[in-house]
């Protein structure tokens, strides 16, 4: 960036004369108003110009001379000078927004003679009047760019050698994929004795597949009784033979409970 935009300025600033303008905007359309003094401290405002006859009509061109920006004001056919608003900063005295209005503005004419007079001129569009403020603002940036780089070529900044030096070497330890796998931790193998750790695996050659298989082996809840231990007896529980299978019938232990006794312990009520 540096490199073009210093070259874009040498080669606008070479063999050029110091009468030579560039052209930063033009418009067609521009009016002119004969505006009083300033009415306050606050500033001017629109509201009180006769907006709907001004005073003079015509077109507009920003040009940049040197390091100024100077507005002109022309005869739309002949081209005749109409006036002319010297810029040497920005923002400036010169050209000074009104307070109720994006599009009106008073700007200070100046002669040769080093007279002036404050006039407002006013767009008919919006896009005329922002057009207007990015010409005048860009110029002043580029100025202030410029002399930035003037001063970056006057005092230039020592540059950094970062070159090696005749018998320097530079050592670069790359790891393979190889290393990096062998040098990963590797899980600790599960430990076949001590504490309970989750489900046991069945013992090797045997196959579980029903509980009821095992008989008095397991417990109420699924738990496995000692080896060589009878499994206790039910308590108060009396024994009815059995008819059928009742494992293939859900309803076999109820029917078997209900006898003749029962049924005489019955109340009715009335």
């Amino acid at each position: 960036i540096y490199f073009i935009q210093s070259n874009l300025r040498n080669i606008m600033n070479s063999n050029l004369p110091d009468d030579y303008e560039r052209i930063l905007l033009v418009k067609p359309d521009v009016a002119v108003y004969k505006i009083g003094p300033r009415p306050s401290n606050r500033g001017y405002r629109a509201a009180d110009w006769n907006l709907s006859s001004p005073d003079w009509s015509g077109r507009m061109r920003i040009v940049s001379k040197s390091d100024k920006c100077i507005i002109r004001l022309e005869e739309k056919v002949t081209g005749q000078l109409f006036g002319e608003c010297p810029i040497d900063e920005w923002p400036s005295v010169a050209v000074e927004t009104v307070l109720d209005s994006c599009r009106y503005f008073v700007i200070r004419l100046a002669d040769p003679s080093g007279r002036h007079a404050f006039i407002g001129i006013g767009f008919t569009d919006r896009g005329d009047s922002f057009d207007f403020n990015v010409a005048i603002s860009d110029h002043f940036k580029w100025l202030k760019q410029s002399k930035e780089l003037e001063k970056q070529e006057a005092n230039p900044k020592p540059l950094v050698d970062l070159s090696l030096k005749e018998g320097q070497t530079i050592t670069i330890n790359l790891k393979s994929k190889t290393e990096r796998r062998g040098s990963e931790p590797k899980p600790a193998a599960a430990s076949t004795s001590g504490a309970f750790s989750g489900i046991l695996p069945p013992p090797p050659g045997t196959k579980v597949t029903n509980k009821q298989e095992l008989g008095p082996l397991f417990r109420a809840g699924g738990t496995p009784m000692p080896q060589n231990v009878p499994a206790p007896s039910p308590v108060g529980l009396k024994h009815e033979p059995r008819t059928g299978n009742l494992l293939d019938d859900d309803w076999g232990g109820f029917s078997a409970s209900s006898t003749s006794d029962d049924q005489n312990n019955w109340v009715s009520f009335s």
